[in-house]
């Protein structure tokens, strides 16, 4: 399935007017079923969709581990994701018929609730980190995006050691975009409580709320952070970084975790 497809289009660029041909980011369709039930629709990019998947039910709090999944299987063709899981969660069968499209942006999903940082743990262990190793990753990250770069319509979300980028996901929305990271992380046994996440858009309560859960202590992005945003980063020692682009940052929270 591919991420992109070719688009005709008259482009204007001044006096002059061309008929030109385009790529434009794919948009697709990807419904969730658990045990045999229809359960929601992501309007997601086609790519790591396994990941996609086991990262939505981690996010949302379905799954605490893979051990959770019986069985997962993909149709990308259909564009159907079958999820066969141990139990099935007395919230997953409040939220059966209650179903949303959703491409992760705005809102986000069907799920989220201000409510869930207080479930979050409040981070005890500061990771100390330079301000030359965020810029390193940041420049690094802007690099990788060949998808960003050509089209112009993706979000981008990496998990990093000090010096490394481990996991490197792109979607249509941020939020499915950070869940594939997750999944990723979660099939592969990757300790998060010492890695930081970088990703492209702005930084929502709910992706603040997403990295809460899982532990992981430094949040960077190249754009801005909403003021909930801000504020549970604060109340939950998570080091938040915005506008992180060259030589420049704004550090929101958790000011001890950085070396100047």
């Amino acid at each position: 399935m591919n991420d992109t497809k070719k688009v005709d289009i008259i482009r204007v660029k001044g006096d002059n007017i061309l008929k030109e041909e385009d790529i434009v980011v794919s948009e697709y369709p990807f419904t969730i079923f658990i045990n045999d039930e229809e359960f929601i629709t992501l309007l997601c990019s086609p790519k790591s969709l396994k990941y996609l998947t086991v990262g939505f039910l981690y996010s949302e709090g379905f799954i605490s581990s893979t051990s959770d999944i019986v069985n997962l299987k993909i149709d990308e063709e259909k564009g159907l994701s079958y999820v066969e899981l141990k139990n099935k969660s007395s919230l997953i069968e409040k939220l059966y018929g209650k179903r949303t499209i959703t491409s992760g942006c705005g809102k986000g999903t069907l799920f989220y609730n201000v409510l869930d940082s207080f479930k979050s743990k409040k981070i005890n262990n500061y990771l100390t980190i330079t301000l030359d190793e965020i810029k390193n990753l940041v420049k690094a990250f802007s690099k990788n995006s060949e998808l960003f770069l050509n089209t112009g319509g993706v979000h981008s979300c990496a998990l990093c050691s000090f010096n490394d980028i481990l996991i490197f996901e792109e979607d249509i929305g941020r939020h499915n975009a950070l869940d594939k990271v997750l999944g990723r992380a979660l099939v592969e046994d990757i300790p998060l409580t010492d890695k930081i996440l970088l990703v492209s858009g702005r930084i929502s309560s709910e992706m603040l709320i997403k990295t809460a859960k899982r532990e992981i202590p430094i949040l960077v992005s190249r754009a801005a952070p909403t003021s909930l945003a801000v504020e549970l980063a604060r109340e939950l020692n998570i080091t938040l970084i915005g506008f992180a682009r060259g030589e420049k940052m704004n550090i929101y929270s958790n000011f001890p975790s950085l070396n100047f």
